[in-house]
């Protein structure tokens, strides 16, 4: 169907799932073209690689002549000089959902991951599975995973496995992504509150989790992680089956016998061995609902367990980015507590008995606001040391609404671990390279691209005296 879409212009190409979308399409010939305010990896190396270059701005200018269609990303507000323009010369216009519900989804057998945590890792491991069986899968996922080359690939396979992500789809559509996404399968990893800025409460989220539920026909299987409590009140459904995984003993799939290594994990599931090359208990419970989703599509266990074992992880997910004397520095997406506190788990059995530092970086919509004030500090002294840095756009948010970051590193130095506060990442990057010892573990935790803060101390790390 795409052999119709001669030209498309994304406004907001520098999110990842945008550019791998952007990517995938000049991969089948479509002319692409672009523009967003900022764009950093790996998004910028995916666009770099595919031969896109963006418009580092918004201009009316940038808007083709006569495109084929135009894909706003959801952070675009009406008042963005590209949006108007578009609405102004009645072009053809939609999200990059719909893009997707229209022209990669229909018809297929959509696998649709999510959850407020692990969706990018899990949906990565879900592609891997089928690619590796032979299925050569469509997908599209929230990151790049380091066994493709791209976040995204559109082939003639029955199958496309999608990161469902629940966060609102454009200024013109409030629906949460994962509606157009028409699921054969949802799997449903936990549900958190998350995204202050478009969910009112937990039961807002609880309510757009369901309407995906909703959509599942009567063929098709709703997954879910059957300890999470949130989830809970909506798996009582009678139009499709549901079925349950997780370490509990009510679990439809259970994972026994489970071995956290620093390196990897090791579990069985109905007395099949699996072995991940991935640390911490949140890796088993993603594996947990790739492994169920791949028995219902008929992926025969040999082959689910050749592909966990070959598995390489997704970029920004306990990445080691370098090593110098002696410090490592990971980079790692988290910004929830859940996921920080997650993280900095896996990060204590990957490197144990280390210093391990936690620099944390309040951007999302949501850890810029006060809702978790008491729990980010909870989080973050579960590291030996913590560094916070300046919260994102604060300024744009009522005063009352606001993360009072002094307020979080008192917090965490009344539970026992040193913290700072620090106003730039060149600051936070000279404060490290002088605080930081041999056998240090420096983790950089941000959904941005954090000022380049990984690369920056690894620099200054190496012009440190020996």
């Amino acid at each position: 169907m795409t052999s119709r879409l001669q030209h498309v212009h994304f406004i907001g190409i520098g999110g990842i799932a945008m550019a791998s979308v952007a990517a995938a399409l000049k991969a089948r010939g479509c002319h692409v073209t672009g523009s967003d305010q900022a764009v950093y990896p790996p998004a910028s190396d995916v666009l770099a690689a595919a031969g896109i270059t963006p418009h580092l701005d918004y201009a009316p200018t940038h808007v083709p002549a006569r495109p084929d269609l135009v894909v706003i990303g959801n952070a675009i507000s009406r008042g963005n000089p590209e949006a108007e323009e578009v609405l102004a010369r009645r072009l053809r216009y939609t999200s990059l959902p719909e893009l997707l519900h229209e022209h990669f989804i229909r018809g297929r057998r959509s696998l649709v991951v999510c959850g407020t945590h692990g969706k990018t890792t899990t949906a990565a491991l879900l592609a891997w599975v089928f690619h590796h069986s032979g299925r050569q899968p469509s997908f599209l996922i929230g990151g790049v995973p380091h066994n493709f080359p791209l976040g995204a690939s559109f082939t003639d396979s029955d199958w496309i496995i999608l990161e469902g992500d629940e966060y609102d789809t454009a200024f013109f559509d409030k629906r949460s992504k994962f509606v157009h996404y028409q699921p054969e399968v949802a799997l449903l990893n936990n549900l958190e509150f998350d995204h202050a800025d478009i969910f009112e409460n937990l039961a807002a989220i609880q309510k757009s989790f369901s309407h995906l539920i909703r959509l599942v026909p009567r063929d098709g299987l709703v997954l879910a992680h059957g300890d999470d409590s949130n989830l809970a009140p909506l798996l009582d459904v009678d139009f499709c089956p549901v079925r349950r995984f997780g370490l509990g003993p009510d679990n439809d799939v259970q994972a026994r016998h489970v071995h956290l290594a620093p390196d990897h994990s090791i579990f069985e599931v109905d007395g099949v061995p699996f072995r991940l090359p991935l640390a911490g208990r949140f890796n088993v419970l993603n594996a947990l609902g790739v492994i169920a989703c791949a028995r219902h599509g008929g992926v025969p266990d040999p082959a689910i367990q050749a592909a966990l074992a070959s598995f390489e992880g997704v970029q920004r997910r306990m990445q080691i980015r370098g090593t110098e004397h002696e410090i490592t520095v990971v980079d790692d997406f988290a910004h929830h507590p859940t996921a920080i506190r997650e993280t900095l788990a896996a990060l204590r059995l990957r490197f144990p008995g280390r210093h391990l530092w936690a620099v944390f970086e309040p951007r999302s919509n949501t850890t810029r606001r006060r809702v978790f004030q008491h729990e980010l500090a909870a989080a973050l002294a579960t590291a030996d040391a913590v560094v916070v840095a300046p919260v994102a756009a604060l300024e744009r948010l009522p005063a009352d609404e606001r993360l009072d970051p002094l307020q979080l590193i008192q917090d965490v130095q009344t539970a026992g671990r040193p913290a700072h506060y620090l106003p730039s990442v060149p600051d936070i990057v000279t404060f490290l390279s002088r605080e930081s010892a041999p056998g240090d573990v420096v983790v950089g935790l941000s959904n941005g691209g954090f000022g380049g803060f990984h690369a920056r101390l690894l620099a200054a790390l190496r012009e440190r005296p020996a």
